[in-house]
């Protein structure tokens, strides 16, 4: 029977390394029913479980195997297996926004690695823990639409802790010799130092992530570190260097046959051009852009791509092309739901209708109709973009705006915070694919283990149902009030015999965790506000083809710079 669970077991982890997780879990699943005695392959198929149903977004029978491996570590005295378990968790946290708890399992992690001088385990804690405040900033800027380049003080701090564990990671790596976890430090340092507005210092990091990514051969990695250097290139104002980038990041997602990559190099292209003021070729990209979103079936990206389309032939003074393409824009902006949106397309077509001295009668039905209602709408952070004639700014006035208002700005990129832990799978840096489904290339998220064994080291990512931890704890202080035996006795595909029995009983002298560690995660639980307790707030309708790293806002705030100076102008010519 040990051989035939066993063997279950093993063809379940060779179905998931193939990516078929569904018959990964079956045969798990089925690897428990008959059960072992054995500890170590117990807990393996566990973290094996949990990982599997991960990707198969089962987060409540993930989590739920995931603390099963924690019990049974925490039961057999298995401080490395704990140090595992309590970064897991750390994981699972950070992916609910709930940080200060993940910080606390993160910091369980770390310091039973250091305990146990676990070099390895010690950098992956530490990678774990600059994620947690990394993500811990990035949602805090959330919402936030105070002026570009000054961060709140608890945002700039919870970044620049992020930086100094990566950086404490990436000196450990160094140690260790391992250039793919190096590559990830570099990418993150880059990705935070980019929030913080240090663009020169991300650079510096993205091009070492860069030479990384060539060495292996990653060439989705190498296509990350060219966008995420075109984007920083933005805000320090060099455009054309940022066109190049973008060029390759373009030329990469085609050689890998990425659509939704291609769109997003596509869609940045055609709105740095729109910034060098090239709008012949901006509608260039907006256009391929615009076709593959709507072979994508991406209405909010088709839609983004009508209005960007809209906007480049304004420019040039072709207004009924510019026409169309705003009142395709207020047809998505209705279907989606995007007040603002719609609001803005409205204006966009009087505008266009004055310009070309049409009336709504002349339109056919479904021209006409839209009622302009109300003022024009209040320019906020998450809006879409005003109707501004940017075609009559100059370059000079373009670049002097920006970096006065935004060298150092990564607060308000429209999209880029409201989807951050709620759609963590289209970032295009390291830090998402961890998360993600793990892509071709050293930066390989879940497990790949040449054993069953070896599992346990590389599931680290789940993400559970909101409300589990209190189910752990209460489990854990079970167990420190002897009902140890029990809550073992529970475990699913255990086999209880007189070989394993001392080792559940506790005669392997079990090390349980402090009451410090307990009492602190209480704490967190207690003072942790209530919309933290939740999912994070909803952004909006996906818009795959649309990257994160959008500066869209920069071209808003521009426009809506040289509106303010039309409206003061035309005061003073009125009076």
């Amino acid at each position: 029977m040990e051989a035939s669970c066993l063997e279950l077991a093993l063809e379940g982890e060779r179905l998931c390394k193939a990516r078929d997780f569904k018959g990964g879990t079956a045969f798990f699943e089925a690897a428990v029913q008959v059960g072992t005695e054995d500890l170590k392959t117990l807990s393996a198929i566990y973290s094996q479980l949990g990982n599997a149903y991960f990707y198969l977004k089962e987060y409540g029978k993930a989590l739920e195997y995931h603390r099963h491996d924690l019990t049974l570590a925490r039961t057999i005295g298995d401080r490395i297996g704990e140090g595992k378990a309590s970064g897991n968790l750390g994981n699972t946290l950070k992916v609910l926004g709930r940080y200060d708890e993940a910080a606390v399992c993160c910091q369980r992690h770390l310091d039973i690695s250091q305990e146990q001088g676990d070099k390895v385990g010690e950098a992956r804690a530490l990678y774990n823990m600059g994620n947690v405040f990394h993500a811990k900033g990035k949602q805090q800027l959330w919402g936030v639409s105070q002026d570009p380049g000054e961060l709140p003080p608890d945002v700039r701090d919870a970044l620049q802790r992020a930086t100094t564990f990566y950086e404490m990671n990436l000196s450990l790596v160094k140690e260790l010799g391992d250039r793919a976890a190096q590559g990830r430090a570099f990418g993150n340092l880059g990705n935070t130092h980019y929030l913080l507005g240090n663009f020169v210092e991300a650079i510096k990091f993205h091009r070492e992530r860069l030479s990384i990514a060539k060495e292996f051969g990653d060439k989705a990695a190498e296509r990350r570190a060219y966008s995420n250097l075109g984007n920083a290139l933005i805000f320090l104002g060099q455009f054309n260097a940022a066109t190049e980038y973008y060029r390759k990041t373009l030329q990469l997602s085609r050689q890998l046959k990425d659509q939704v990559m291609e769109a997003q190099a596509c869609y940045s292209l055609g709105n740095t051009y729109t910034l060098l003021q090239e709008y012949e070729r901006a509608i260039d990209y907006h256009l391929k852009h615009l076709l593959i979103a709507q072979e994508l079936n991406d209405r909010v990206g088709e839609g983004r791509a009508c209005w960007s389309l809209s906007n480049a032939y304004m420019s040039l003074g072709k207004h009924r092309q510019a026409l169309h393409h705003t009142r395709k824009h207020l047809e998505i902006s209705r279907e989606i739901g995007d007040r603002n949106g719609e609001l803005t397309a409205r204006m966009n077509v009087e505008e266009l209708m004055e310009a070309l001295g049409v009336k709504e009668a002349d339109l056919s039905p479904s021209e006409s109709e839209f009622k302009v209602q109300g003022a024009r709408p209040k320019f906020i952070k998450k809006a879409s973009m005003e109707s501004v004639d940017l075609w009559k700014y100059s370059s000079e006035k373009v670049t002097l705006c920006f970096l006065q208002k935004l060298a150092r700005d990564t607060s308000d990129e429209d999209c880029f915070f409201d989807l951050l832990s709620k759609f963590q799978s289209s970032r295009m840096d390291d830090q998402r694919c961890q998360l993600d489904e793990p892509p071709n290339g050293e930066n390989a998220g879940g497990a790949d283990p040449n054993t069953l064994n070896d599992m346990i080291d590389a599931s680290l990512l789940t993400s559970p149902q909101t409300e589990e931890l209190f189910d752990l704890i209460a489990s854990s202080q079970s167990r420190r009030l002897d009902d140890q035996r029990v809550s073992v006795s529970n475990l699913p595909g255990l086999r209880i015999t007189h070989n394993n029995l001392g080792h559940l009983c506790g005669e392997s002298d079990p090390q349980e965790p402090s009451d410090d560690f307990f009492n602190m995660l209480i704490k967190c639980q207690s003072s942790r506000i209530d919309d933290q307790r939740c999912s994070p707030p909803e952004g909006g309708p996906r818009a795959p083809t649309v990257p994160d790293e959008d500066f869209f806002s920069l071209i808003q705030r521009v426009q809506a710079k040289r509106m303010d100076e039309q409206r003061i102008l035309g005061t003073q010519l009125s009076g």
